[in-house]
C-alpha cells in the first residue's frame, strides 16, 4: 500500500547557524514518501546553499521557493501553499526532528479519521549563551505542555477535544496547550479548512491554529519526544521579548468571536462583559432565570 505523501515545510530566514542540523534530521527519517518544501524570506546569509546543497544529497524532492517578507505567518503559509502533501510536518531551521518521528505521527492520523492533528512530546537543545536561571525556569514551566492538564493516557497517547475550551483552567499558563510547530502534523485540508496561519499574529499564531482545528477534529499528543526543541537567542520569541505585541488581546477576541459557546461560563461570563454589554446583560439574565428553576 502505498504511503500518503508527507510535506516537510521549512520556512527559513537567515538559518544558516542551524539549518544545517536541521535538514540532517530530515535524512534520517524512516517514512518513505517525504518531500521538502522550503520557503525563504529573502535570507542574505548562506542559508539557500545549505538548502541547494542538501538537495543534491537525497532522492525526494525538494523544492525552494522565494517569499517576500511579510511576517513569520506570511511565511508559514506560503510554505504550505506550496506543499503537495496530504499532511503537512513543520520542521523549523533551528529544530530537529527524530529518526521515527513522520512514521509515528502518520499512523495516528491515518488510523483515526476523528483526529485532525498530532503532536509529540518535545526535548530541548539549550545553546550555552541561554544556560541560566531564567531559561531553567522556562523549562520547568513550559517543558511538558500537558502536564498541568492530567490527561488519561491511552496506548500512549494523549486525546484533546473540543472540552479542552470548557475546562476552568483553559487560559491559565501555559496557554499553548498543544506544542510549536516542529513538533505537529496536520492534515493540509484542514488548514484550508481554518483559514492558515493568522498573519494579524506574531506570537501565538502557532496555538490559535491548532485551536481552529480542535473545533473540528480531536489533537492527539505522543507520549514521546520526536522532536527537539532549541532554545537560543536569536529565536523569534526572544527577539519579541520588549516589542509592543498586541497578540494576547487579540486572543481575547478571537476566542469572544470564535469560541465562546465552547468556554468556561466564568470566561465566556468576563469576555462578553468586556465585548458585548448586552450580551453580559442577557447571559446573567438566563443564569438567574435558570437557577430559580433549578431552586
Amino acid at each position: 500500500m502505498n504511503k500518503p505523501l508527507v510535506s516537510i515545510c521549512i520556512p527559513i530566514y537567515n538559518g544558516e547557524a542551524f539549518l544545517a542540523e536541521a535538514l540532517a534530521s530530515v535524512k534520517t527519517q524512516n517514512y518513505p514518501n517525504l518531500e521538502v518544501v522550503v520557503s525563504d524570506d529573502r535570507s542574505s546569509d548562506a542559508s539557500l546553499a545549505i538548502v541547494e546543497q542538501f538537495q543534491q544529497e537525497v532522492d525526494f524532492p525538494v523544492r525552494i521557493f522565494p517569499h517576500e517578507p511579510q511576517g513569520i505567518g506570511a511565511n508559514w503559509n506560503h510554505c504550505v501553499a506550496k506543499a503537495q502533501g496530504v499532511y503537512i510536518k513543520f520542521l523549523f531551521q533551528d529544530d530537529v526532528l527524530q529518526p521515527t518521528c513522520v512514521e509515528k505521527m502518520v499512523k495516528v492520523l491515518e488510523s483515526n479519521a476523528s483526529v485532525g492533528l498530532v503532536a509529540c512530546k518535545r526535548g530541548f537543545i539549550v545553546e550555552d549563551e541561554m544556560k541560566n536561571d531564567m531559561v531553567n525556569k522556562w523549562l520547568a514551566t513550559y517543558g511538558d505542555l500537558q502536564a498541568h492538564l492530567h490527561l488519561e493516557l491511552h496506548n500512549d497517547l494523549f486525546y484533546l477535544d473540543k472540552t479542552l475550551f470548557k475546562r476552568e483552567d483553559f487560559k491559565n499558563s501555559p496557554l499553548n496547550k498543544v506544542g510549536e510547530p516542529s513538533i505537529v502534523m496536520f492534515k493540509k485540508t484542514l488548514w484550508k479548512k481554518v483559514g492558515g496561519f493568522d498573519t494579524n499574529l506574531k506570537q501565538i499564531l502557532d496555538y490559535v491554529f491548532c485551536y481552529r482545528i480542535l473545533k473540528y477534529k480531536k489533537i492527539v499528543i505522543i507520549n514521546e519526544e520526536l522532536a527537539l526543541f532549541r532554545v537560543h537567542g536569536n529565536q523569534e520569541t526572544n527577539q519579541n521579548r520588549g516589542k509592543k505585541i498586541k497578540d494576547y488581546e487579540i486572543y481575547n477576541e478571537i476566542l469572544y468571536k470564535e469560541f465562546l459557546k465552547y468556554l468556561h461560563p466564568k470566561l465566556k461570563e468576563k469576555l462578553l462583559k468586556k465585548y458585548s454589554f448586552l450580551g453580559w446583560k442577557f447571559y446573567r439574565l438566563k443564569k438567574k432565570i435558570k437557577h430559580k428553576l433549578n431552586a
